[in-house]
Parts: C-alpha cells; sequence; structure tokens
C-alpha cells in the first residue's frame, strides 16, 4: 500500500465545499483483500483505536465501522476511517472522507477532510503504517505515535485566541484563509480585507507595542495621565534590586522589563535573598529587570476592544491540593494529565512546572517538592497567576466597576493599542481602584484570549 500523491483541495472541489487531502493509494497486492480475510487485522485495529467505535460509516450508528470491518471492507476505506481517528485523536477533530477507486486498476482515491495541512499529511502517512503494521501483525506504538501527533498539533494548528476569531468569522459568513504557518489571518477579500495575528490586527500600531513591551515606559505614560500604578524603577545588577527594593519598601515584585506570559515575574517578595534569587530568574528572561512595590489582592485581566471593556477575568496562580499522600511533584505530574493543559498555547490551560521560581515559592510555604501536604492544603508552584505558568481563570465581566473600566479604557487609549489586556490588582474588581489601592500592573498588546473563551 503506497501513495502515489497526494494532493491538498485548499477550496470547494470535487468532494465538498471545505478543504480536503486527496491520497491516490496504490494497494498493490492488498487490492483485492477485504479485512475479513486477513487473520487478526480486525482485533488488531480495534484494539489499538477502540475510539473507532464512534465512527458510524454508511451504516449510519455507532459501531457502524467496526460492523463493516466485520462483514470486510477494503484497506483504502479503512485508511479513510483511521487518517480522520487520528487527526481527531492529535486534537484536530474532523469527521468527513470518501474512498472511491479510480480510473486506474489497484488505485483508490482518499479523501479527508484536515484542520491543518501538516497534520493531516502527517496523519495520512501515520494510518497507512498502521494498516500495514495490523495487516502484518508488527508491532506499532499507538500511545507514542499520537502523543507525537497530539504535539505536532499543538504546534502547528492555531491557538485558541486565533482559532475563536475564526470561528467567530465563519458563523457570520466572513470568509477567511490562513497566510502563513503561523497566526496571520486574512478575513475577507480585496478593498475590504482584514488581517490579524493571534489578537493583534493590521490597525495595531507598532509604536503602541513597543511601549507596551517596555514595562517601566509603560508606568511612565500610565502615571503621567493618572493611572494608579504601583511605584517601581529599573535595576542594573542583583544588589541594586534590593537596595530598590529597601527604598520603594517590602513587600515587592521584580519582572523583566520586557518579559511577557508571566515568565520570570516574582511577586510578594520580603527578604534580601528573595528579592536577589528573583533578579537571576527575571534576568534570565531580559536583559533589563524592574522592581515594583507590590499591591496585595487578586489579580484581574481586563480585555479592552476598540475603545470598550469587553471582558474580565479573575486569574488564580498556579497550585495544587494535598491529599496527604502523593508528594508536591506527583500532585503536580497529577495535574498535568488533564487534556486541557499543555506544553504551549494551543490548549484552555498550560501545564505546571517546577522550575526555579517555582522553588522558590514552595520554600517560602515551608515545601520542597518531595514534601507531602496535609489533605485539603492549597499549595502555591506560583505567585503571579498568568495562564501561561500554569493558572486558571474566572469570568467577572459583570462585576467590574464602572471607574475600573474607565480607567483600564484609558490605559489601553494613553499606549494607543485597540486591543489590549489590562493587568489589574485590586482585592474587589467590583469597587473603584481608589478606594482599596488598587493598581495597574501591565498593559498587553496582543493578548491571550483564552482566559475569556
Amino acid at each position: 500500500m503506497e501513495f502515489r500523491k497526494i494532493l491538498a483541495l485548499r477550496g470547494p472541489n470535487i468532494w465538498a465545499n471545505f478543504p480536503v487531502l486527496e491520497a491516490w493509494v496504490d494497494l498493490g497486492d492488498l487490492h483485492d483483500k477485504g479485512s475479513d480475510e486477513l487473520p487478526g487485522f480486525n482485533d488488531r485495529l480495534m484494539s489499538w483505536l477502540p475510539s473507532l467505535i464512534e465512527h458510524r460509516c454508511s451504516i449510519g450508528e455507532r459501531g457502524g465501522f467496526f460492523e463493516r470491518l466485520r462483514r470486510g471492507t477494503y484497506l483504502a476505506h479503512i485508511l479513510e476511517h483511521v487518517a480522520l481517528e487520528l487527526q481527531t485523536l492529535a486534537g484536530t477533530p474532523v469527521g468527513f472522507g470518501k474512498a472511491r477507486a479510480a480510473n486506474e486498476d489497484r488505485v483508490y482515491r482518499v479523501a479527508v477532510r484536515y484542520e491543518d495541512e501538516t497534520v493531516g499529511r502527517e496523519c495520512l502517512e501515520v494510518g497507512r503504517q498502521l494498516c500495514l503494521a495490523a495487516v502484518h501483525d508488527t508491532p506499532f506504538d499507538v500511545p507514542g505515535t499520537i502523543a507525537r501527533l497530539k504535539d505536532r498539533a499543538h504546534r502547528l494548528c492555531l491557538g485558541p485566541s486565533t482559532r475563536s476569531m475564526v470561528e467567530a468569522a465563519k458563523q457570520r459568513g466572513i470568509p477567511w484563509r490562513r497566510m502563513n504557518t503561523g497566526s496571520l489571518i486574512q478575513f475577507g477579500h480585496g478593498v475590504h480585507q482584514r488581517r490579524i495575528r493571534a489578537a493583534e490586527t493590521d490597525r495595531t500600531p507598532a509604536m503602541a507595542e513597543a511601549i507596551a513591551q517596555d514595562k517601566e515606559l509603560t508606568r511612565v505614560f500610565l502615571q503621567g495621565a493618572g493611572v494608579p500604578v504601583p511605584e517601581g524603577r529599573p535595576v542594573t545588577d542583583a544588589e541594586d534590586a534590593w537596595a530598590a527594593a529597601e527604598d520603594i519598601g517590602l513587600p515587592v515584585v521584580v519582572k523583566p522589563l520586557d518579559g511577557n506570559q508571566g515568565r520570570g515575574v516574582a511577586t510578594n517578595l520580603r527578604t534580601r535573598e528573595q528579592v536577589l534569587a528573583a533578579y537571576q530568574a527575571a534576568l534570565a528572561e531580559s536583559d533589563e529587570v524592574l522592581v515594583e512595590k507590590f499591591a496585595p489582592g487578586n489579580d484581574y485581566r481586563l480585555l479592552v476592544v476598540g475603545g470598550r471593556l469587553v471582558a474580565a477575568a479573575r486569574r488564580e496562580p498556579a497550585h495544587v491540593v494535598g491529599d496527604g499522600t502523593h508528594t508536591i511533584r506527583e500532585l503536580v505530574d497529577i495535574v498535568n494529565l488533564d487534556p486541557r493543559r499543555s506544553d504551549h498555547h494551543a490548549t484552555v490551560l498550560s501545564k505546571l512546572y517546577l522550575d526555579a521560581i517555582a522553588l522558590e515559592v514552595l520554600k517560602d510555604q515551608g515545601y520542597t517538592p518531595d514534601s507531602v501536604p496535609p489533605a485539603g492544603t492549597t499549595v502555591l508552584i506560583r505567585r503571579n497567576a498568568n495562564l501561561s505558568t500554569g493558572g486558571t481563570a474566572i469570568d467577572v465581566t459583570e462585576r467590574v466597576h464602572p471607574d475600573v473600566a474607565y480607567w483600564a479604557m484609558l490605559a489601553a487609549r494613553v499606549v494607543g493599542l485597540d486591543i489590549a489586556g489590562i493587568d489589574v490588582v485590586a482585592q474587589d474588581i467590583s469597587r473603584p481602584l481608589e478606594a482599596q489601592r488598587g493598581v495597574i500592573v501591565e498593559v498587553n498588546a496582543a493578548p491571550g484570549l483564552r482566559m475569556h473563551l
């Protein structure tokens, strides 16, 4: 069973009005062998991919494809279903496929829908290898292969922010196309076309992005406009970081001057040892480091689009809950089994990691990764609540006080962003910031949308 060629039909085609891959498959000596004529084939395939039971096939009910296997069906038809299922298991669910004989003897055309072309092609090839392994009764590492395909899909497919806007465009009948292997998307055609990349648009000013990337410059701009911000300054080395912390007053926050996604950020630091260690962690993410006054309270992300507040979420730091049996390291591994978590930004949540900052946070709580916390005890892995470092989010859009919304919208306007993620620290988002010493700690260009989804 070999591929003669694989065609990517990226627009409306003879098979469907959506993109499909069309594989020309030469079945060779297997062209006249049905699945019921291959000893052990059905049992191997059904045990390797038990989720194929959900395929209804032409029978029209759950288990329909398995019934076709038992009755006997040709390998091109089997390849169609296996390629579709592998894409679904990789995290790119698709459900359309066809297999038809070509004009040439022993050759079939197999068409399968795809979400990502590269992933679809890889699933076709893996499906071919899996089918041949089932035919010849040779070993096949199904779990390892699916894990590899998942990782591939996470790296190549649209992230949740971009994907959510593409889905919204589809619902509105707006044409779209992916312009590269990243997240650059074009909506519409001709003079009416618009382009986005994640939550960045073709009208997002480059100057505004540059300002938002520099956290100290942003803080100065906001302070000049009267926006509540924490006191702080850039530092030159670890000792200067401690000197700044003493000048500002403990506790403090140490973070990269131009970092993102919460990497290298350490909060609520109260000792010289903590500040020095946090400086080194921040320096690993950026050439410059900022020390700011720590503001107690909850961590909120406010999303401003086109000068309006459209969503708000309270972010919870990455944490585990003790059960009295497992170590913290084991609890982290258990949390990371959640299929919603991954190493990338393609899923709703990110995995937890016991890196240098996490070890310091554990140490402050009197733990090590090998500690067994009492049942019901919450153990922080991070103090900052970014989703990128394993945090979670709760929607609070309807609770935002009008004054807080005003400051968020003003912060976006001062920086010059059409879409901005405003990070607010406050005890209660339903009260004015001034009444609780709340502050805006950051303005983000191209903010992630997954916490609002």
